[in-house]
């Protein structure tokens, strides 16, 4: 881990998908970039990267376009526990440490200063929809149970979040609930706590929120149960604190051509050009949000309510909204061709 700095160091002439890849292989995720003489210039971490994306700029674009100027650092030989103080401050999970001469000489990351915990944020799966699109294989099971790989779609993303030390679950069922909470349980079975949200009625994608009796402490993420994602869901908590929201969205790019050439009219009813079959580009939700605790007061009880709703919601109240882009593997599994796209990517994605 000392010598492992040095994998991070970039040039500022460095492209942001390369940058990109330096931090989602090492284990400090940040990459620092320097000049020739080591000093440095700035530093780039996943947020930025996201921040970036959502400002479109391009992937290939160099890495001076993101990165920060004006990092939090420390000098070598610094106590560790003012370093601790002043990276619970500044909320920040990593400081890099520089010579007199501003070079870097070191990092210094949070989790080594202080024993890593498990995960006190609790997680929502939606998992009570019909499924009615990939009939008849939902008519005798659940969406969330079908099999993707060697096992059912919502035990991989229940294993994707113990991955990131999620310990409580909430499961909103409703469609052939039994077979779900047959299955899974009380969580035991994998080391972690799951509760059952029953809906009586259809709530929607977010009304099952209301069903919550306990009150949490810290954020909540929601997420729809029939999604394959590697989404680095403490990089999401992490984004979402930084921005200070009291909700986050996640988002995806997604591309649509016109099938036709678009024609487009000047004030004088003219053609002013012509455009032969366009690729229009959106972001679209991606299932997934984070949600402060004090948001839970916003949905009614036993009434049905979708999570776009909530967010509206709060944007009209004038709250803090983030969008959080999504650039890892992501799918969902809505039709036919869906299933088998996820059951042809799984191998390569999640493992045998």
């Amino acid at each position: 881990m000392k010598k492992e700095w040095k994998k991070i160091l970039v040039s500022p002439s460095v492209r942001i998908r390369q940058v990109i890849r330096v931090i989602d292989e090492g284990t400090f995720q940040i990459a620092l970039v320097v000049d020739k003489n080591l000093r440095l210039l700035g530093t780039v971490t996943d947020g930025d990267a996201r921040r970036g994306i959502l400002r479109g700029i391009s992937l290939e674009d160099k890495v001076e376009r993101i990165m920060n100027l004006d990092p939090v650092t420390a000098r070598t030989g610094e106590d560790k526990g003012a370093l601790l103080d002043r990276m619970r401050l500044k909320q920040i999970l990593q400081i890099p440490l520089l010579d007199e001469k501003g070079r870097v000489a070191g990092m210094e990351l949070l989790d080594e200063l202080v024993r890593p915990q498990k995960m006190k944020n609790w997680a929502v799966l939606m998992a009570g929809g019909l499924g009615s699109r990939l009939r008849p294989l939902t008519d005798n099971c659940p969406k969330p149970l079908l099999q993707v790989g060697r096992k059912p779609l919502l035990e991989t993303i229940l294993g994707n979040f113990i991955e990131y030390g999620f310990r409580r679950f909430y499961f909103s069922v409703r469609y052939k609930d039994e077979m779900v909470k047959n299955y899974f349980g009380d969580g035991s079975r994998w080391g972690v706590e799951i509760r059952y949200l029953r809906e009586n009625d259809r709530l929607g994608t977010a009304g099952g929120l209301g069903l919550i009796r306990e009150k949490p402490e810290r954020p909540l993420i929601v997420m729809n149960g029939d999604l394959l994602t590697k989404v680095n869901f403490r990089r999401l908590l992490d984004f979402h604190a930084e921005q200070k929201a009291v909700g986050t969205l996640c988002i995806r790019e997604y591309d649509f051509q016109v099938p036709y050439g678009v024609v487009r009219i000047n004030s004088h009813h003219g053609v002013r050009e012509i455009d032969e079959k366009p690729i229009q580009r959106f972001f679209i939700s991606a299932g997934i949000y984070v949600i402060e605790p004090s948001v839970l007061s916003l949905i009614p009880k036993g009434r049905a309510m979708d999570m776009p709703h909530l967010f509206q919601k709060l944007i009209s109240r004038k709250k803090e909204v983030a969008a959080f882009p999504i650039r890892e593997y992501w799918l969902d599994i809505g039709r036919m061709d869906d299933l088998k796209r996820a059951q042809n990517d799984y191998a390569e994605v999640f493992g045998p």
